[in-house]
């Protein structure tokens, strides 16, 4: 303490009875040093004036100087500053009796400016040059330099014009070219009397630098610190370095004391200051100084915009790079417009003065950022409230185009010419086999089936009513868990008896033609399916428009029974009623419906007779469903198919009449409308039906149902899975105390036309355990529009198997698997086991070649169920032909396969099917209409979504889509507004790190917005339509540019 003071006395050449005016703080610092232990030692007069008196009067220290004739005032440049602004007040002020004029932050970069601005103003009020002395200091060195006053008409030290570029390679370059990006910079002086200074590389050892290269100053001097108190390892790392050569050998004994300064000793051993150590930013191993970059930001205009001392600037790691941040408090009376004009000219000029770009520019509301304990920004704490997405920021750009220049190139495609002769040698050479897969064979079942003597529906139920007429085939369910309608095999066939005697009697129907079913869920679908196949009419299921929203539901209906060409809707009388409202009116056509029979009030008459098809390539029902990509398809199912679906069904899941199964499923297209309808009458089992609507009303039923009836086999969706999983999750308990208990059920089977979504079916297996359900009943089926059921996970069968594939060669059209827990890996769960009678086949979408099994390509499907064709008002025989009926070009060109438009893998197992073979897995990975092709690549988008949904815990629901090559992801916002904007640098952040994808427009909407069709997946293309026709009604839209 004596030492540093006695330099102190010696540089600034103190005497006793001077007078000092001190602004700053007198506890710390420079105040201390000078305006108490100094003061003290020397006898001086100290006149402080506290920063309260300074906020009330910024002129104060002027005026104490001009009082009191002051030899020496202690300032920083922000009371140079507030002394200029308030000037104008006070006409006769002297300042000629100051010999020193200390400021204590001398070594910031904006310290020449303000210096030079007060001179300019107050050198007419006796103010002269040589008396401005910069020093420059830090809490572990002390004082490292300051200048010495100067004498009166010698030269003033020179500046140093040094380039930015050259800066931030850690050299010294003059620039004489281009003003704008030059730094300007003031030396502080000479070092302290009996001190030894060095410059070091800032980074790794401390290596002398060369003398035009800029490093951390380090000094040794008897008057600096000697450790911090009880930290002895960062200790030794900030007290006692010693400085090495080029060849890394120490340059002496003596320990120097890191000062935290970066600089460099130029002509006449002046000391510069370029910025300090802990506002260093290496972006791209380029170095930038925070300071310089506030510095550059407030040289903007408006400045109206942002309150001067409120800027914070730091570098956040996203994809293996440090990327810049500034984080500024907005003024409360600037506008959205003033806002995005000051961040895009503050853009431009870090990006033209530093060549350096931002990846995100935020502005908070004022007083929103954290505080130091003495008022300035708690930088780290800004930080950390970026990262963690607590900034609430009320305007944002993010600009990850142009400062994210590491990604990898984009991959070019390589021309395909693949023929019979390269695959041969690939099979010689790599041993690789084809990856195809098939189920077990139909073969023929016993005697007593009824196949043999009926090959269809109809007549199976006919026989069924005849042999065993009392056998109940279906129970409905309402909420309460009551059943409310049941159906033995006799009243289902006098009930579609009684349907076919209405199509007759109301007439002008012929064989042939189509008629809607439009029913809510239950037995009257049923009833009416078998009335249409007994009148020969093509039956077509259509899910009923919801009263409430007719806007939304009725078009569909519409849209159907215009494409299917229906002569006659067979329906309820409550929804006569709906279809001919007003409300009705307002939507759709009204006075155009077809034919509308009520089946409520049917006639008491048996039909002459009934129709019995003449081959069972005839069509026996048109299964119309809406696609995500929001297409409406209709495909036609023969009755060969259907029967040879149920034979496949009833084989898989060893369905006969003694059993029960419960279905809490859709009846209205796919696998749903199959096991509602049709399976039962085949096989026989008993079916206890639950509408999943009835589940919004009471939630436990179809668990309940499960329990009480003591199912072994049911199916569902998952959008009843996820109703279970997020609204029973918290109740099991007191479910338990209910008696629930789920030990009885087998298997439970999701069907859905999608890739297994593995989280959703885990929690629901964890959150029930404990009611008794078994780790290994929940499975998936799989179906698409060519093939209504590919797989679907039975009684028989190893249990589905889990892989881990990588998801960096995925994109690239390659299946690797990887070890549970791998970086970049995604669990895949096999989609059920492939279904009797069913062969599939992987296949290079482009040259229809087969793939080896390490491939993932589109799932070719061929089996005696499949479709036979798409139902169309324009016969489009090209795109029948191609999906339904299509061929390899090489491998096995004989057999037909039908495209499913799905790309997946299959894996041989270690563990044996029923015969005892290796078990073929089909894994199912997701839609190819649905891929987003990007930087060569393809991407899913259910894997963008899910990163983007783990980014933040107010994100509800995601979903992703390219817009001219740009990527938009559109997120539901379930927190407070004011977070709506932390989401935005979180969603890019994570899509760039995991998939190395910049986000091109970020949409920040309400819960709800994002529309989910009836099986629970996302319809990306109809929100990609809204947000182009501009009807989101967004929170927030963020282009990043």
């Amino acid at each position: 303490m004596l030492t540093h003071c006695q330099a102190l006395t010696q540089a600034c050449n103190y005497c006793e009875g001077e007078t000092l005016v001190n602004v700053l703080d007198c506890k710390k610092d420079m105040g201390l040093w000078h305006g108490v232990l100094t003061s003290v030692m020397n006898r001086i007069h100290t006149i402080s004036v506290p920063y309260a008196v300074m906020k009330a009067c910024p002129l104060s220290w002027v005026q104490r100087v001009h009082t009191h004739k002051a030899r020496v005032a202690l300032v920083k440049c922000r009371d140079l500053h507030w002394a200029m602004m308030a000037h104008r007040e006070q006409r006769d002020i002297s300042l000629a009796s100051l010999r020193m004029l200390i400021v204590a932050d001398g070594a910031n970069p904006w310290s020449v400016s303000s210096c030079d601005a007060f001179l300019n103003v107050f050198q007419s009020h006796g103010l002269k040059p040589e008396v401005i002395c910069p020093c420059a200091t830090s809490p572990e060195a002390m004082t490292v330099a300051i200048r010495r006053p100067g004498v009166p008409g010698a030269p003033l030290p020179a500046r140093a014009i040094l380039s930015m570029w050259g800066l931030s390679y850690g050299v010294i370059r003059v620039n004489t070219e281009d003003k704008n990006s030059a730094l300007t910079v003031q030396d502080v002086g000479h070092v302290m009397p009996g001190a030894l200074m060095c410059i070091v590389k800032p980074d790794g050892p401390p290596q002398l630098c060369k003398t035009d290269e800029i490093g951390e100053i380090v000094v040794n001097s008897r008057a600096g610190g000697t450790m911090y108190y009880g930290l002895p390892g960062v200790t030794k790392n900030m007290f006692e370095v010693i400085p090495v050569n080029a060849s890394g050998a120490p340059i002496g004994e003596i320990p120097f004391i890191r000062s935290g300064l970066l600089g460099f000793v130029g002509p006449g051993s002046l000391v510069f200051v370029v910025g300090k150590i802990e506002g260093l930013l290496m972006v791209s191993s380029r170095r930038h100084n925070a300071d310089d970059l506030v510095a550059t930001a407030l040289a903007v205009e408006p400045v109206k915009t942002v309150y001067r001392g409120r800027v914070a600037v730091f570098a956040v790691t996203v994809f293996y790079d440090e990327r810049i941040v500034i984080v500024a408090e907005q003024r409360p009376e600037a506008s959205e417009e003033d806002s995005f004009q000051w961040m895009s000219r503050v853009l431009q000029a870090i990006d033209s003065i530093h060549q350096v770009g931002l990846y995100c520019l935020a502005l908070v509301p004022a007083n929103t950022l954290p505080k130091t304990p003495l008022g300035g920004i708690h930088v780290a704490e800004t930080k950390q409230h970026f990262l963690d997405g607590n900034l609430h920021p009320c305007n944002i750009l993010m600009c990850p185009h142009t400062c994210v220049t590491n990604l990898p190139k984009p991959r070019q495609k390589q021309p395909v010419g693949v023929g019979p002769a390269s695959i041969m040698v690939g099979n010689l050479v790599a041993g690789k086999r084809v990856a195809q897969a098939s189920g077990r064979d139909l073969g023929l079942i016993e005697d007593q089936d009824l196949v043999r003597k009926h090959q269809y529906l109809t007549e199976a139920l006919q026989w069924r009513a005849q042999t065993d007429p009392d056998h109940v085939l279906f129970v409905l369910l309402n909420a309460k868990g009551i059943a409310v309608s049941t159906a033995s095999c006799v009243q289902l066939h006098r009930r579609a008896e009684k349907v076919t005697a209405a199509l007759a009697e109301r007439g002008g129907i012929n064989t042939g033609d189509n008629v809607v079913l439009l029913y809510p869920p239950g037995i009257d679908l049923i009833a009416s399916f078998y009335g249409c196949l007994y009148a020969g009419c093509i039956p077509v299921t259509v899910r009923p428009p919801h009263p409430q929203n007719l806007t939304a539901t009725l078009p569909t209906v519409r849209m159907i029974i215009d494409v299917s060409k229906a002569v006659c809707i067979l329906t309820t009388q409550a929804l006569t009623k709906t279809l001919r409202s007003k409300e009705a009116a307002a939507t759709v056509n009204i006075k155009t419906w077809p034919t509308i029979i009520d089946t409520d009030d049917l006639p008491r008459r048996r039909p002459p007779l009934i129709y019995k098809p003449p081959t069972a390539e005839m069509l026996a029902y048109l299964d119309f469903s809406v696609s995500t990509t929001g297409m409406l398809t209709g495909v036609k199912i023969s009755h060969a198919a259907v029967g040879a679906l149920c034979r496949s069904i009833k084989l898989q899941c060893e369905l006969y009449s003694s059993r029960q199964i419960a279905i809490c499923l859709d009846p209205y297209c796919g696998l749903g409308f199959v096991l509602w309808c049709l399976s039962s009458v085949y096989s026989g089992h008993q079916s206890i039906l639950i509408p999943p609507a009835e589940l919004e009303v009471s939630l436990p039923l179809w668990l309940s149902a499960l329990s009480q009836y003591r199912i072994r086999d049911t199916f569902c969706s998952y959008s009843v899975m996820e109703l279970c999983t997020k609204g029973l999750g918290i109740q099991t308990e007191s479910l338990k105390a209910r008696g629930l208990n789920l030990a009885c059920v087998r298997s439970c089977v999701v069907v859905a036309e999608e890739r297994p979504r593995l989280v959703l079916t885990q929690s629901f297996s964890k959150l029930f355990k404990d009611l008794g359900l078994s780790p290994r009943a929940v499975s998936t089926a799989f179906g698409s529009r060519v093939n209504l059921a590919i797989c679907l996970q039975g009684t028989t069968g190893p249990d589905p198997s889990t892989v881990y594939v990588d998801m960096k060669s995925l994109r690239h059209d390659r299946v690797r698997l990887v070890e549970r827990g791998a970086p970049q890996s995604l669990p895949l769960m096999e989609s059920g086991t492939i279904l009797p009678g069913v062969r599939v086949v992987i296949v290079n979408p482009e040259t229809r070649g087969p793939l080896g099994d390490s491939h993932l390509g589109e799932v070719w499907v061929s089996s005696p169920h499949s479709a036979s064709g798409y139902y169309t008002l324009y016969g489009e025989e090209s795109l029948q032909a191609d999906h339904f009926n299509t061929r390899l070009s090489f491998g096995d060109p004989q057999t037909l396969w039908a495209r499913t438009g799905y790309l997946g893998f299959v894996k041989r197992t270690e563990l044996l099917d029923a015969s005892g073979d290796r078990h073929d897995a089909l894994f199912v990975v997701g839609s190819l209409d649905e891929t987003l092709e990007l930087r060569g690549l393809r991407y899913h988008p259910i894997d963008i979504e899910t990163s983007v949904s783990r980014a933040h815990r107010s994100i509800a629901e995601s979903a992703v889509f390219t817009w001219t090559n740009l990527l938009v992801v559109v997120s539901e916002l379930c927190g407070s507004e004011q977070e709506a904007l932390d989401l935005v640098p979180l969603v890019t952040n994570v899509v760039l790190e995991e998939h190395h994808l910049i986000v091109g427009v970020v949409v920040i909407v309400d819960p709800g917005v994002i529309p989910i069709n009836s099986r629970g997946e996302k319809q990306r293309m109809h929100l990609r339509d809204s947000f182009l026709a501009d009807q989101l009604d967004p929170i927030y839209v963020a282009y990043n540019m």
